[in-house]
């Protein structure tokens, strides 16, 4: 679906579309995605056909093959999504959301390297919940449906090992879940 609405920060009318969780969107080269509503991951795979995840995205930031010289690369929705195209004569327009994009793919970077595997997939669980969480009564929440598997291939470990890990977490009291969500019990 194809809709224009006005956008004080970027030309109007704009084309938007909606496109539905697990749907890919589709390559071009000549523009951006600058995502309204919303979470996305971007991600490439190995010549053996491991997925290797390269950033998860959300409301505001801007995605797009012509930001990444991976090949193959894929943008899949993680949940409905409401995008807003940013053709390339309208670039400038998004600088501070291509330097976020960066910083945030840096941030996530240091974090796929660290260890032990405890270590690495705490700071992507605060990561993620500093990205696409919100404060609730017991810490807080990671607002966004994410499987063991997908944290896997994030932090290339294991599904097992993830799963085990969270268990560890929860036991020492420092995560939750409520709701197939998690929340982090962060001290203050």
């Amino acid at each position: 679906m194809t809709i224009s609405a006005p956008n004080p920060a970027l030309p109007s009318p704009i084309s938007q579309r909606i496109f539905s969780r697990k749907e890919l969107i589709p390559p071009r080269q000549d523009l951006l995605w600058k995502i309204e509503r919303g979470a996305v991951r971007t991600f490439t795979w190995s010549e053996q056909g491991t997925l290797i995840t390269l950033g998860y995205w959300g409301t505001d930031d801007v995605v797009g093959y012509p930001l990444s010289r991976v090949n193959p690369y894929q943008i899949e929705c993680l949940t409905s999504v409401e995008m807003s195209l940013l053709p390339a004569g309208f670039w400038h327009q998004a600088v501070d959301a291509m330097l976020l994009h960066i910083q945030q793919s840096e941030e996530l970077l240091s974090i796929v390297h660290r260890k032990p595997v405890s270590m690495r997939l705490w700071h992507f669980l605060i990561w993620l919940s500093e990205k696409f969480g919100r404060e609730v009564e017991q810490g807080r929440l990671i607002d966004l449906a994410i499987t063991h598997q997908e944290i896997a291939e994030v932090i290339n470990t294991t599904r097992v090992s993830v799963t085990r890990l969270l268990q560890q977490f929860e036991e020492e009291g420092m995560l939750l879940r409520h709701q197939r969500r998690l929340i982090l019990c962060l001290i203050k």
